[in-house]
């Protein structure tokens, strides 16, 4: 038998003369053997890099102005914490700048604003992380329940809208409320209450800052968790109806664990960013509270490094956020994969 592999059509015969004769065979299509070519190449053949981004082409431009702001702005600036170590006056650069070790540190931690705002900061992201962290679950759990596509979308797009709005919209918007002159006020008082300012309160400040960090973002914190609730297989849900299961059992034993891991990679992510409240909600809001209830890490930064001139010891602070952040992710991702959750990266085991 011939050891030639290429593809034949099967003989046919035909009658003549009483006896049958075979037609010759006849080679397969064109189509046939460019097929049994492609079979025949060899597995371990890998396409060349350039190959690879001629076929990804488009992803990594859709990627791109993604990849490039990281680079800019989060990977090119890291040398520039060696400021941190310097006296480091900008008109001499990093190189020519005295170095001066850990007195940046010293100087830092000696300071009790620098511990006021540090205790501020625990206090507000502490409150955003029991308060806020579950809204968007709960949320996303509401709107999953609805029937009706159309009221959905409708509900969607009211609850998405405020997180398009800025921060400086967003605190007129609350003063016009909660302020002095505000409604609330005005109609506590037409009530016979006494008027309560939310807005100049000090011990008021960290729950004001998470009631408007909830209203402004809380609709768009839906969407992971609606993406990971439409992952979940709706014939799990059927087999529960099957066996009698309720709706708050089917939430127990399958949505609330379908969407688990994205509720502990979340959580682990929001732990590394701890020590950063938000800038601009803050600083448009400090001089009505006063710095001794309105003084955070970030705007610390500003009015100590930049106003002042401090180069040095703000950008210690940078680097104590960057570090204390990165071991807080480190830690609990690791709390995570003891409790046999993937966290923000796998084990490797």
């Amino acid at each position: 038998m011939s050891s030639y592999s290429e593809p034949f059509v099967q003989s046919t015969t035909t009658q003549g003369d009483g006896a049958a004769g075979a037609q010759p065979v006849r080679p397969a299509s064109k189509a046939r053997r460019r097929a049994a070519r492609i079979e025949s190449v060899p597995a371990h053949r890998k396409r060349s890099l350039w190959q690879r981004i001629k076929r990804d082409r488009v992803m990594l431009l859709l990627i791109a102005p993604g990849f490039l702001y990281f680079v800019v702005f989060h990977w090119l600036p890291l040398p520039g914490n060696i400021v941190a170590f310097e006296d480091y006056q900008p008109y001499l650069g990093f190189i020519d700048s005295a170095w001066v070790g850990f007195d940046n540190f010293v100087k830092i931690f000696a300071d009790p604003t620098f511990w006021q705002a540090l205790r501020n900061t625990l206090v507000i992201t502490g409150l955003q992380l029991v308060l806020f962290f579950p809204i968007p679950i709960v949320l996303a759990l509401l709107l999953n329940s609805i029937m009706s596509n159309r009221i959905r979308k409708f509900v969607q797009s009211v609850v998405y809208l405020p997180h398009f709005l800025g921060w400086v919209i967003i605190v007129s918007i609350f003063g016009q409320v909660l302020g002095a002159t505000g409604v609330v006020p005005h109609l506590m008082q037409a009530m016979g209450m006494q008027p309560f300012e939310a807005m100049t309160t000090p011990w008021f400040f960290p729950f004001l800052v998470s009631i408007q960090s909830a209203w402004k973002d809380a609709g768009w914190g839906t969407i992971i968790f609606l993406a990971a609730l439409m992952n979940i297989d709706q014939e799990l849900y059927e087999a529960a109806a099957v066996d009698g299961a309720g709706p708050w059992q089917r939430m127990k034993t399958i949505t609330i664990p379908g969407i688990m891991p994205v509720i502990i990679l979340l959580l682990i992510l929001n732990l590394g960013s701890i020590l950063s409240v938000g800038f601009e909600q803050i600083v448009l809001q400090r001089d009505n509270v006063g710095a001794g209830a309105g003084e955070v890490l970030d705007t610390w930064v500003y009015y100590h490094g930049i106003q002042n001139g401090q180069w040095g010891p703000a950008a210690a602070v940078g680097l104590v956020k960057g570090v204390v952040g990165l071991a807080l992710v480190l830690g609990a991702n690791k709390v995570a994969h003891l409790f046999g959750q993937e966290g923000v990266y796998s084990s490797g085991k």
